[in-house]
């Protein structure tokens, strides 16, 4: 390698494959961290920290639980985008890490409703808060890692290994998951409360999270700080107050960002969180499920998922060659489809095993394709003094329009108007989606550099 090409790898001295890794490691556990939560709100939480009423009730319950992280998780990106803003990236991204580590590591200690009575479900409550917190501090910290080192033209590219701790995250928990429940003999059918599993098999995948936070940590322990952050604290650019700052000169991109993201977010909580609910759950009269053995479901999960994760990188080509605008708006008009044949897709799955597996490789591919731009387009709508708070809060807002209620509400609407509403449900936010975009304007040449409010032109 010549020396012109070796120093063109390097960011700050650090070559660029370890600023890759470190902001994707990063987010791998933290999402991993996030999505044994969710697999654990459907198949352990109702039986140990919900057990008071009918299984439905308890499952809702569970769920709102679930839903808390997202109300948390806008106030901290405001937390964490403040110190991301005003002291740096990298020290932002230790600490997300470790309030993650630590919150999961807890729930893996705590007693139940059996043997606390309601003191169990608060302390739970507290720890997924605690969670939300850290995860809205997290993605913006690594999606600005990854585009403000990026090299020219490459931005998402750069902006989708970050975004590929989704997928990796979500197979390492439902498939820990997974592994346990067939090792334990556990049965979400006819759960047995002394059995392993519900007894302690539960609690390893929360307990291991210390272990990968500990590499995580070390990871990020080894990276230096983004050149463009550099740059704005050696031209005095630093504001005293990023929140305040956003909300006065950057108010447009925060909702053009907020829903830009709306879809992406109830697209993947409905069908992953809620899907595995209904797709387990018991066929009428008895229930209002399909009736699919639960091990069978979190399978066909995991191979969903990695068409989730072998599309980000077609994606990240995509909105560098043709531009973020152009590839999320026919993506979007895809996820609108798709919404409107949910209920033709999800009756052919009453016959066929192979029709449901086909139905979540249809939506995990069209998240693959949706979620991979994001950490680039979310970034380039802001200037740098605010670009870790606004960013955050766009995309952390619209975890709570987008996911904090749709397993609740997809819940719902399947129980009171039928599978085909929680298509139309995810086709609204589609269309919501597809406005915002049309809004936006393309950003992919807005300059990382810029102070004062940027709008793709």
């Amino acid at each position: 390698m010549s020396t012109d090409t070796a120093d063109a790898d390097l960011v700050g001295g650090v070559p660029r494959r370890r600023i890759v890794l470190a902001s994707m490691v990063g987010t791998t556990i933290e999402f991993y961290d996030f999505y044994i939560y969710a697999t654990a709100a459907v198949s352990v939480f109702p039986s140990l920290f919900f057990p008071k009423g009918n299984p439905t009730t308890a499952l809702l319950a569970s769920l709102a639980t679930f839903g808390l992280a997202f109300v948390a998780r806008p106030l901290g990106s405001i937390l964490f985008g403040h110190f991301g803003d005003r002291l740096g990236r990298k020290v932002t991204l230790v600490g997300s890490l470790l309030m993650m580590g630590i919150a999961t590591f807890a729930i893996g200690l705590l007693p139940t409703y059996h043997q606390v009575g309601l003191l169990a479900p608060a302390l739970l409550a507290v720890l997924r808060f605690t969670q939300g917190l850290a995860l809205g501090g997290e993605w913006s910290g690594a999606a600005l890692l990854a585009t403000e080192t990026a090299r020219p033209g490459k931005r998402a590219w750069a902006a989708m290994w970050p975004q590929l701790g989704a997928p990796l995250g979500f197979f390492l928990a439902n498939g820990l998951f997974l592994l346990l429940i067939q090792l334990l003999g556990h049965s979400a059918a006819s759960p047995d409360l002394s059995g392993s599993f519900l007894t302690w098999g539960w609690r390893i995948p929360f307990l291991l999270s210390s272990v990968m936070v500990v590499i995580g940590l070390y990871v990020r322990s080894r990276i230096s700080e983004t050149p463009v952050f550099a740059r704005a604290v050696e031209q005095g650019e630093k504001v005293k107050s990023p929140l305040a700052e956003v909300f006065r000169s950057s108010w447009r991109q925060l909702l053009i960002g907020t829903f830009v993201m709306l879809a992406t977010y109830t697209l993947f909580y409905i069908v992953t969180t809620w899907v595995l609910s209904y797709g387990t759950g018991k066929r009428p009269p008895n229930g209002n499920g399909l009736g699919f053995n639960y091990i069978d479901f979190l399978q066909w999960q995991l191979i969903a998922v990695l068409f989730f994760g072998a599309m980000l990188p077609v994606s990240g080509t995509l909105a560098d060659r043709f531009g973020r605008r152009a590839t999320l708006l026919v993506i979007t008009a895809g996820i609108i489809v798709y919404g409107l044949l949910f209920a033709p897709l999800l009756a052919a799955t009453q016959s066929s095993h192979y029709a449901m597996l086909f139905f979540l490789i249809i939506g995990m591919t069209l998240m693959g394709l949706t979620f991979a731009p994001m950490s680039a387009v979310l970034p380039e709508l802001f200037p740098t003094n605010v670009r870790y708070t606004g960013s955050g809060i766009s995309y952390n807002a619209a975890s709570i329009l987008g996911a904090a209620v749709a397993p609740f509400l997809a819940t719902w609407l399947a129980t009171r108007y039928g599978v085909g509403w929680v298509g139309v449900y995810l086709a609204a936010a589609g269309a919501l989606t597809f406005v915002a975009l049309l809004v936006m304007g393309e950003t992919k040449n807005a300059s990382l550099d810029s102070v004062g409010a940027q709008v793709g032109a």
